[in-house]
């Protein structure tokens, strides 16, 4: 069975179907999760939320074909949430851990990152750490493909900026 005839009979309340779905994209979901909340077990109980979530909704699905699509956009809702319930966290915590990791080129990628608003951020995770083609951003974000293309290349010289000022021009 394709995947078109798995969204379409999983949208119809096909449980069997369903489970399908998920096996084929729990990683692109644990990858978005991941990006997003930066801890595995977090990450890990972001899928299961999600699929259940998804279970529950997905007979409002209008669309089969974008299935993976409508999962990846609950997942990053999910994990936006998660965020702002955290944001009273103390970064103390997440300071040792920055203090004993090993690679600073993924610190200062996250440094610059963490500049950008959060649908700038969105879409460099989207484009560059999940692979996902523009026209797929598009309907993620409901905007037009050229809008998603030149928030990219507007997002982008922003970060050369940053990283040029700081003499890390070669990351982006």
């Amino acid at each position: 069975m394709n995947e078109h005839e798995l969204a379409k009979r999983a949208v119809q309340r096909d449980t069997q179907a369903f489970l399908e779905i998920i096996q084929l994209y729990k990683e692109t979901l644990y990858r978005t999760a991941f990006a997003f909340l930066k801890n595995e077990h977090d990450a890990i109980e972001a899928v299961q939320e999600v699929t259940v979530r998804a279970y529950n909704k997905i007979h409002t699905v209008k669309e089969p074909d974008y299935l993976k699509t409508w999962l990846v956009r609950i997942m990053m809702n999910y994990c936006q949430d998660q965020l702002r319930k955290n944001k009273r966290y103390t970064s103390s915590e997440g300071l040792q851990e920055l203090g004993t990791h090993p690679n600073f080129t993924h610190l200062e990628i996250e440094e610059a990152l963490a500049i950008l608003p959060e649908t700038e951020q969105r879409l460099i995770h989207l484009m560059y750490f999940q692979d996902t083609k523009i026209k797929d951003i598009a309907v993620i974000e409901n905007i037009p493909e050229g809008t998603v293309k030149s928030r990219l290349h507007k997002t982008l010289r922003t970060l050369r900026n940053f990283l040029s000022e700081k003499g890390d021009v070669d990351h982006v």
